[in-house]
C-alpha cells in the first residue's frame, strides 16, 4: 500500500478502444440479459497523464468528459483536487468504440494511484457506474483480447467475462469511421431506445448463443477467420434488424452501411457496426488483404467523410506507467 500523496509524482494510463460486436440474449428470460462479444483494438486509444499541482486543471481532447470524472471522484471518494490532468489522446466520442468507459477507467485508475489508494478496475467501474449492460469495456481495460461476457444479472455488478481468447496476430480489423457529425445513441436517448424496443424472441437468442459456443469460439481457437466472421456477421444482422427502429436501419450511418455492403461483396463475412455506431468494422484474415481493401475503399469513397483504419487486436489490457509504481493490478 502506498503511504502518502507524494509517493507517486505522476501516473500515465493508456486504454485502447474496443469493438462491441453484438448482444447474444436480448430476451433475458433466463435471469441474465444482454451477454456480449467484443474485441479489444490496438488503436485508437485514450491516454491520460495525471500529476500533483496547485489546483485542478484538465486539458486535451475530451477534456470535459475527463473533468467530470475527476470532479465526481473528488466528491465521492475524497480525492485531492490539486491535480493536473492532461488527455494526450482520446478515443472519438459516441462512435461506438467505448470512449466513455475507457476514459472513466483511465482517469479513475490514475487518480486512485496518485492518491495512494489503488483499486481494481472492477471496483472503479462500480464507482463511476460503468458496465451497466456490457462487460466488454471493463474486460478490454483489464485484459484485452476477444471477450465474451455473461450478461447482466439481478445485481448491480458489471457483467462477468466468462470467456477470453487472444485475437490472432496475423488477422486485422478494418474500421469504417464516419468523420462527420454523425453520432451513435448515448445517454438518455440510449436508455429510451432500449425501453421502446420490442421483446426479443427467445428462440433467436438461443440460436445466437449456440452459434457463439459451437461455431464462433471453436473457429477462433482454430484460427478460422471465415467461420468466426460468419457468426459475427449473422449476429450483426439479427441484432441490427432488432435495433433498426431506434437507429433508422441496421446501421446508424448510410455511408458506413454502403461501405460495409461493399466489403461483404468482396468476400468478407465478418462485418458489422460496433455498438450504436456509427463505426463499422470488418474482420480480415491478413495484413495485405486488409490494406488492399482499405486502399480500394479510400479511392471508392474519396471526398466522402469516411475514414478507413487498419488495426490489430490487442491482447493486453491498459498500460500504467509511473515512478515507484511497481506491479499494478487492474
Amino acid at each position: 500500500m502506498m503511504d502518502g500523496l507524494n509517493r507517486i509524482p505522476e501516473v500515465r494510463v493508456r486504454a485502447a478502444a474496443r469493438l462491441h460486436a453484438g448482444f447474444l440474449d436480448l430476451n433475458g428470460d433466463l435471469g441474465r440479459r444482454f451477454g456480449s462479444i467484443g474485441i479489444t483494438l490496438d488503436r485508437p486509444a485514450t491516454v491520460v497523464r495525471v500529476r500533483h499541482a496547485e489546483a485542478l486543471s484538465v486539458a486535451g481532447p475530451s477534456a470535459e468528459r475527463a473533468r467530470r470524472c475527476v470532479e465526481r471522484l473528488c466528491e465521492t471518494e475524497g480525492f485531492s483536487r490539486r491535480v493536473e490532468l492532461t488527455v494526450e489522446e482520446a478515443i472519438p466520442e459516441h462512435a461506438g468504440l467505448g470512449s466513455g468507459t475507457q476514459m472513466d477507467l483511465a482517469v479513475s485508475t490514475a487518480l486512485s494511484l496518485l492518491n495512494g489508494r489503488p483499486a481494481t478496475a472492477r471496483d472503479l467501474a462500480r464507482k463511476v457506474e460503468r458496465g451497466a449492460r456490457s462487460g466488454i469495456g471493463l474486460g478490454a481495460f483489464q485484459q484485452g483480447g476477444v471477450l465474451l461476457d455473461g450478461g447482466r444479472g439481478p445485481g448491480d455488478d458489471p457483467p462477468p467475462v466468462i470467456a477470453r481468447a487472444d485475437f490472432p496476430e496475423d488477422w486485422r480489423l478494418l474500421l469504417v469511421m464516419h468523420d462527420d457529425d454523425v453520432r451513435g445513441l448515448h445517454g438518455t436517448a440510449e436508455v429510451d431506445a432500449f425501453r421502446r424496443l420490442p421483446p426479443f424472441p427467445a428462440e433467436k437468442a438461443a440460436h445466437l448463443c449456440r452459434l457463439m459456443l459451437m461455431v464462433a469460439l471453436p473457429a477462433l481457437a482454430e484460427r478460422d477467420v471465415n467461420r468466426f466472421g460468419g457468426v459475427i456477421g449473422e449476429l450483426q444482422r439479427t441484432v441490427g434488424d432488432h435495433f433498426a427502429p431506434a437507429q433508422g436501419g441496421r446501421f446508424t450511418s448510410p455511408l458506413v452501411a454502403d461501405a460495409i455492403g461493399w466489403l461483404e461483396s468482396e468476400g468478407i463475412p465478418g462485418v458489422g457496426q460496433s455498438s450504436w455506431g456509427p463505426t463499422g468494422f470488418a474482420i480480415v484474415g491478413g495484413a495485405a488483404e486488409a490494406e488492399r481493401l482499405a486502399d480500394a475503399a479510400r479511392c471508392r469513397w474519396a471526398g466522402e467523410p469516411l475514414k478507413f483504419l487498419v488495426c490489430r487486436g490487442s491482447n493486453t489490457g491498459a498500460s500504467i506507467e509511473g515512478a515507484d509504481l511497481g506491479a499494478v493490478t487492474v
